[in-house]
């Protein structure tokens, strides 16, 4: 009997040991998708993405990527927050076509892992936002020799764009180097896509030591990541993929409306609506639509600039264009505070984006649209205040001066009458009965001077 028991006992542990080991979960691997120009929605959507990964202790993070390039600022913070991942990060360039232009290029050095598939590149990795319009002669200029003794050849002077290229060349070039470093690739390679725009195809990249892998689908991607001895925060760490479930993480609410807002075109129109709210509330106080719809839009804007590389001078020409039109509106000048506006407002929109990079400006369609808009506006309001000055006055003392008013009751000296729908005490030289017309003359505080009409006078 106690044999028995024993061995019911040892199979019911049995049950649990293997309902244990079967209901164990398996290590997940989190994959997001990375499309288009690096931006501040971009690096949002990433960090948060990372985080989910890091609190579930995932095997990796894997970012699919095809990117022109991107703003300096986001691509800097997503690197930084995969520095300190304790969860390996794998960038993938994928599919066929794709590409890691400038940016993307700073982000395969400093992934655990760099992947691409066939028929992708890499590289062009120069700040595109300070390389047009110097020389590469110019820009590869060495800085003047401190040392230089006298008698020496001395080095022309250099204008200051020059050393501004050159410093912010170096400060690239270093940064990349330094990922390199980090992750043991290919260093001299990467200054050269700095400092000369190289570019590579995946089979070349993979020749010189600047990617990993080369996968032909994300299926292939994962079997090669299998045992792949990475470093992860310094700490050796062998990658199982084997048995990896994949989880894809999507944009939120969130990001999509951090992508619409921070989209330059976006933030220039939500700037003008809320200008023009604004000023539509304060031509009409108690309105209470305009000022409300032009405020959020107004903040709106003003979040998307503090994250958008703006041009502040731009931006005080497009302020000072508006007021100039307004002013013309009001105080009309013969079309010389106008034209003065129009110029400063296209000036201000077309440097209001401070970048170059490729798509990532206002559209020239929309600064014109926005444009003849608000031109076609004021000159409607010019026109109307042209039209009023010819109007007699409907309103005031003077509008009540030569117009008709009713007696309400027989008076010889003083009574009242109904002038403008209201009543009011008036007095007269001739006496008035009840339902007689007369013309008002005058205007003595709240007392009329009325005279009757003549014969064949009358409404």
């Amino acid at each position: 009997m106690n044999r028995l028991w024993r061995r019911c006992l040892m199979l019911l542990l049995l049950c649990l040991v293997s309902l244990q080991a079967g209901s164990a979960p398996g290590r997940e691997g989190y994959i997001i998708q990375i499309d288009g120009i690096i931006s501040p929605a971009s690096a949002d959507y990433f960090s948060r993405s990372l985080q989910k990964a890091i609190d579930a202790n995932a095997e990796f993070l894997l970012i699919r990527l095809d990117t022109p390039g991107g703003l300096d600022a986001s691509m800097r913070k997503m690197i930084k927050a995969i520095i300190s991942s304790p969860v390996p990060v794998v960038t993938y360039v994928t599919p066929g076509g794709a590409r890691a232009a400038s940016a993307g290029t700073y982000m395969l050095y400093a992934s655990h892992v760099a992947a691409m598939s066939p028929a992708t590149n890499l590289g062009a990795a120069t700040p595109v936002q300070f390389s047009p319009g110097f020389a590469p002669e110019q820009d590869k200029s060495p800085l003047p020799d401190p040392q230089q003794k006298d008698g020496d050849e001395a080095q022309p002077d250099k204008p200051s764009g020059d050393a501004m290229t050159r410093k912010v060349v170096n400060d690239a070039a270093a940064y990349i180097r330094g990922l390199a470093d980090l992750r043991g690739r290919n260093a001299d390679w990467a200054e050269q896509a700095v400092r000369d725009a190289a570019s590579l195809t995946a089979e070349a990249a993979l020749e010189n030591n600047v990617i990993d892998i080369i996968a032909a689908d994300q299926r292939d991607l994962i079997k090669q990541l299998n045992g792949r001895n990475i470093k992860v925060l310094g700490m050796d760490t062998t990658l199982a993929t084997e048995a990896v479930t994949l989880t894809e993480l999507l944009p939120d609410w969130r990001n999509k409306v951090l992508a619409i807002i921070t989209n330059p075109n976006i933030a220039y129109l939500l700037m003008m609506i809320g200008i023009y709210g604004l000023i539509f509330e304060f031509a009409n106080p108690g309105s209470i639509v305009p000022g409300t719809i032009g405020s959020i839009c107004l903040l709106l804007a003003l979040f998307s600039f503090q994250v958008l590389p703006i041009n502040y001078a731009g931006l005080a020409l497009m302020l000072l264009g508006i007021a100039l039109m307004v002013a013309e509106a009001f105080q009309p000048s013969f079309g010389v505070l106008g034209l003065g506006g129009v110029a400063a407002f296209v000036a201000g929109s077309v440097m209001l984006i401070d970048t170059e990079l490729p798509g990532y400006g206002i559209n020239m369609g929309v600064v014109a649209g926005v444009t003849v808009s608000t031109v076609v506006f004021f000159l409607m309001a010019l026109g109307m205040v042209l039209r009023n000055r010819h109007h007699p006055v409907v309103s005031g003392e003077e509008e009540m001066l030569g117009s008709l008013c009713t007696a309400l009751e027989d008076f010889s000296d003083e009574g009242r009458v109904l002038a403008h729908s209201e009543h009011w005490t008036a007095r007269t030289q001739t006496p008035l009965k009840k339902g007689d017309q007369a013309r008002i003359n005058a205007i003595d505080g709240l007392i009329l001077d009325v005279e009757p009409l003549k014969d064949g006078e009358g409404l």
